[in-house]
């Protein structure tokens, strides 16, 4: 049996195909097989079991920004003026509805949020600023940052 890990109860051969699944996620259930010694119907069981536990949350195409069009990435820092649980609720609720915002982190430090967002101009970032954050009840401080080169950017996970 294998040894099993702090992360709970994973064991290397669940290592080995977190790696594989991440670092391709078309790779077929033979081939998995394949590459981990099991047979195809423990390997399906095996990936189940990954999804069921939530450590594989989905699967998904990862597009290329720019070829997109959405040559401006920008991240942009909000401070909220109260930080009553109406006003952080009301604040993550309307966030959650904008489909321009890629990714929202509530972080510590001089802001309370950190918005990734991608754009096809700066119109449409002046627009985004100006009437979908700027009317949001609550803010005090909205700082953006654009970004000039994105130096590396991966949805891989070190896997033991």
């Amino acid at each position: 049996m294998a040894e099993h890990s702090k992360e709970g109860g994973l064991d290397e051969t669940d290592h080995i195909i977190l790696r594989l699944m991440q670092e391709n996620g078309r790779i077929s259930n033979a081939n998995l097989a394949r590459e981990t010694g099991l047979s195809p119907a423990a390997m399906h069981a095996r990936l189940k079991r990954l999804e069921t536990r939530g450590y594989i949350q989905g699967y998904t195409a990862i597009l290329d920004r720019e070829k997109m069009g959405y040559d401006l990435l920008c991240f942009i820092s909000v401070r909220l003026q109260l930080h009553q649980p109406e006003e952080v609720e009301h604040f993550r609720s309307v966030i959650r509805q904008m489909s321009e915002v890629m990714e929202c982190h509530h972080i510590t430090g001089e802001y309370d949020y950190l918005l990734k967002v991608a754009f096809r101009s700066r119109k449409e970032l002046e627009q985004f600023v100006l009437d979908k954050l700027t009317p949001i009840k609550g803010i005090a401080h909205i700082h953006t940052s654009v970004v000039l080169n994105e130096l590396k950017s991966t949805t891989i996970l070190p896997v033991a």
